[in-house]
């Protein structure tokens, strides 16, 4: 599903020249559940920004369904991130002032949602567990209960893969479970192709397999 050949990538300040990435080849399989594991430094988010068409190599090529992402134009990426990408942060990147329900939607104003987004929607606050919080605003909620958004913001668009960038970077021990078990339920659920570049252990026992970097 996933192919990267030779892929490397640098980013030039003033006269000096810093490697994140250097002759990255491997496959990834539709379904599978991927970690990316690696001392911080080691490229995993730049890896998974790569793969996401949020970034571009400096050499090699990237191919998903055997297209390559270096060929598309701006607006076959964009349409690339919005319905092929779930995104999920560290950090949530959630719209503060919007409510729950807001949230999850909001990709798919970008593909002129319809009446089955809005019912999709109800379905996966109701998957995530956050029914009753439905119309909190993210900023009234709790770390886990940002992660669960996030989440579900990232099926919205029905997405074949979905990119995890230390989903459990910012919460408690107990809270990081929660959302390992959820991810691992959904991953099965909707049939997704997961990723996820993590410094937890739990989750990359729990993977099909560990890319190390």
């Amino acid at each position: 599903m996933i192919r990267l050949n030779n892929v490397s990538r640098s980013y030039n300040s003033g006269s000096s020249s810093t490697t994140a990435l250097s002759n990255i080849t491997l496959n990834i399989k539709k379904g599978e559940f991927i970690a990316i594991v690696g001392p911080s430094g080691s490229g995993k988010t730049t890896l998974l920004n790569i793969i996401g068409g949020l970034d571009t190599p400096t050499t090699g090529e990237v191919l998903f369904n055997k297209k390559n992402l270096k060929k598309l134009n701006d607006d076959q990426l964009s349409k690339y991130r919005n319905n092929e990408i779930g995104f999920i942060f560290q950090e949530f990147h959630l719209e503060p002032h919007l409510s729950v329900y807001d949230n999850v939607l909001l990709p798919a104003y970008f593909n002129n949602k319809t009446q089955k987004e809005e019912n999709r929607t109800k379905k996966l606050i109701e998957e995530v567990q956050l029914s009753k919080k439905s119309q909190s605003k993210a900023s009234e909620l709790s770390g886990g209960e940002k992660q669960r958004t996030a989440i579900a913001r990232a099926l919205i668009n029905n997405p074949q893969i979905i990119l995890a960038d230390e989903p459990t970077g910012n919460l408690d021990l107990k809270t990081g479970a929660t959302i390992l078990k959820l991810l691992k339920t959904l991953h099965k659920n909707h049939n997704t192709t997961l990723i996820v570049a993590t410094h937890d252990e739990k989750i990359a026992a729990s993977a099909n397999k560990i890319i190390k970097l």
